[in-house]
């Protein structure tokens, strides 16, 4: 006996009555999530689009304030650094950490690698002026804003020539100044200087590194994020007896120990392979067993016969205690650098 469902959908009519009903919600759905997407994709361009409106509303009032062009008659640079150069010295180099001699000497010797070209609309800023404005700001640390309003000269330039004024120093002057040591020769002359300065023989150099704060970074946030608690890059430095930088690694991220950053520096690999030209071991004064040249740094460097380290501060001898008094005599040299 058949219902009436039965009779009225038999049961092949039903199965492809159901298969239609799939394949038209099938469509229905797909059709659905493409209205979807194509809305969103439209109301993305209209957002874009607005943007877009806005930015093209937002001209400019004026080309330049009229305060930032009296500059040279109220600017620091052209005013005050002036008068300081001729009658305060002192208080010269308090504001740029030099002499006024040494400033003309470096502007002289970078003005070429910082010289802008004037045009109809503008005359270009002075390399004298975007000097001093960098000095400054690397003496102080001092905002972008403030320099603008004791320099007469707009933040939004003055972050701009910064960064190109200190490539322009390190360009000029890292082959002048900055020359590590590679003939025992060279090495043999610090190693002097540390046994004259501090009583220290054959020692050729402090090591050390350095946070240097940053914000924080958009990416990779926990490998700039200190012991400290702050956000930093790492500067690695090797420095002499008279604070002269003879080796620096830059820009490593502030999440790795002092030791963990040399062990990836050309100085490490140099070290281990006998590239980097430190004499044969001597002789120490006094005494006639040879003892090799080496570094000093803290605990956190592993020893080595090239490095040496403090000693663990339990159970000491007279000798051991006057051993890491010297030691950390020597180490301050490149935490004062």
């Amino acid at each position: 006996m058949l219902s009436e469902e039965d009779t009225l959908f038999p049961p092949d009519n039903r199965a492809k009555l159901l298969q239609q009903c799939a394949m038209e919600l099938l469509v229905l759905t797909a059709e659905a999530a493409m209205v979807i997407i194509i809305m969103r994709r439209q109301k993305e361009a209209e957002i874009v689009a607005a943007r877009e409106r806005r930015r093209m509303k937002r001209q400019r009032r004026v080309w330049v304030k009229q305060w930032l062009l009296r500059r040279v008659r109220f600017g620091q640079y052209e005013q005050l650094m002036v008068e300081l150069g001729a009658e305060d010295q002192s208080s010269f180099k308090n504001v740029l950490r030099m002499e006024p001699d040494i400033l003309r000497e470096i502007l002289q010797c970078v003005s070429h690698r910082i010289q802008k070209k004037d045009t109809f609309f503008r005359k270009a800023l002075e390399p004298g002026l975007k000097l001093a404005i960098t000095l400054r700001y690397l003496a102080t640390g001092n905002s972008y804003k403030s320099l603008q309003y004791s320099f007469r000269v707009a933040h939004n330039t003055i972050c701009k020539f910064i960064p190109e004024i200190c490539q322009a120093i390190i360009n000029e002057y890292t082959a002048e100044v900055m020359i590590c040591p590679t003939t025992p020769e060279a090495w043999k002359e610090v190693a002097k200087g540390f046994k004259t300065a501090w009583n220290f023989p054959h020692c050729v150099g402090a090591i050390d590194g350095k946070h240097i704060a940053i914000r924080k970074p958009i990416q990779g946030v926990s490998y700039y994020y200190n012991y400290k608690g702050f956000f930093s890059t790492v500067l690695l430095a090797v420095v002499d007896a008279d604070y002269k930088f003879l080796y620096v690694d830059i820009g490593a991220n502030g999440a790795g120990s002092g030791a963990g950053i040399f062990n990836d520096t050309d100085l490490k690999r140099a070290l281990e392979d006998g590239r980097i030209g430190l004499p044969p071991p001597e002789p120490l004064p006094n005494d006639n067993q040879p003892i090799g040249y080496f570094l000093v740094g803290d605990d956190a460097f592993a020893l080595k016969p090239w490095m040496m380290k403090p000693l663990p501060p339990r159970n000491m001898t007279v000798g051991q205690r006057i051993y890491n008094y010297r030691l950390s005599r020597v180490r301050r040299v490149v935490e004062n650098a």
